[in-house]
């Protein structure tokens, strides 16, 4: 479970709630079902007509990811890619075939699988390019849908509210319920903007996140693979991969190293 997004979701939705409960109003004041059959209605079927039916497909598996916590171990890649680089010096490219089962990542799977069989480098590049490309254009789409939805829910809101105030202003001759009916018709809006911004939106920029870091390791998994295929040395090609790590893996490995020298003395 990614607690980030279970904590974000619960402290957004108590402080809007909780707000309004703080405020003197109560729960039911805000439970109006046509509100919430416009906008929600309203909001799911735009993004449907907006993309093809196999993406619309994917978005369960989007919304899991969401929830998700995704561990991604760069600095052991970076010891696994170091590891096979000495050993493709020692012994030769064709030894790696031997530990291509131990390798838990598919994609450097492939890319090693590439390098034994004796692929051009700059096929293998290609391909491999290619590859992280046409991941990162399949992850995107979660982000790009639930971003989408971040911009319709709003509108739909208002055009709930424009509903809404059509129904009231079409029955005036009761002037004693136009203030009850007109907050009823302004839930739409609240809706709108708050499902927007507490979830859609949200949800498309940790998908978004959680793809761009997938994409480094591929990026990071790439390089490694070219400077083994080229024979660099080991040790260049860690302080070469070592440039990829996102701040908190360089936190991490700055305190590893700290926690080393220590040991040491």
């Amino acid at each position: 479970m990614d607690l980030a997004t279970l904590i974000g979701l619960i402290i957004g939705l108590f402080g809007l709630i909780g707000g309004f409960l703080m405020e003197g109003g109560h729960a039911g004041m805000l439970m109006v079902e046509t509100a919430a059959v416009i906008v929600f209605g309203g909001t799911f079927g735009a993004t449907i007509a907006s993309y093809p039916l196999e993406d619309i497909k994917k978005v369960p598996y989007f919304t899991k990811l969401v929830f998700i916590n995704q561990q991604i171990d760069y600095l052991g890649v970076v010891d696994r890619l170091v590891e096979t680089a000495d050993k493709a010096r020692r012994e030769g490219l064709l030894s790696l075939e031997s530990q291509l089962s131990e390798i838990d990542d598919e994609f450097m799977s492939r890319g090693l699988q590439l390098v034994i069989d004796g692929t051009d480098p700059d096929l293998t590049r290609n391909m491999l390019e290619m590859e992280i490309e046409a991941f990162e254009s399949n992850e995107m789409i979660g982000s790009e849908i639930y971003m989408t939805m971040g911009g319709i829910a709003p509108t739909m809101g208002i055009i709930g509210t424009v509903m809404g105030l059509v129904h009231v202003l079409s029955n005036v001759a009761e002037p004693d319920k136009l203030a009850g009916a007109i907050a009823v018709a302004f839930l739409a809006t609240l809706y709108g903007v708050a499902s927007a911004n507490v979830l859609w939106i949200p949800f498309g920029t940790k998908l978004k996140i959680k793809a761009e870091r997938q994409t480094l390791l591929m990026e990071m998994i790439l390089e490694g693979i070219l400077s083994i295929q080229a024979g660099e040395n080991p040790r260049i090609i860690r302080e070469k991969l070592l440039t990829f790590l996102p701040p908190e893996a360089k936190q991490r490995l700055t305190e590893e190293q700290a926690q080393g020298e220590q040991m040491r003395m």
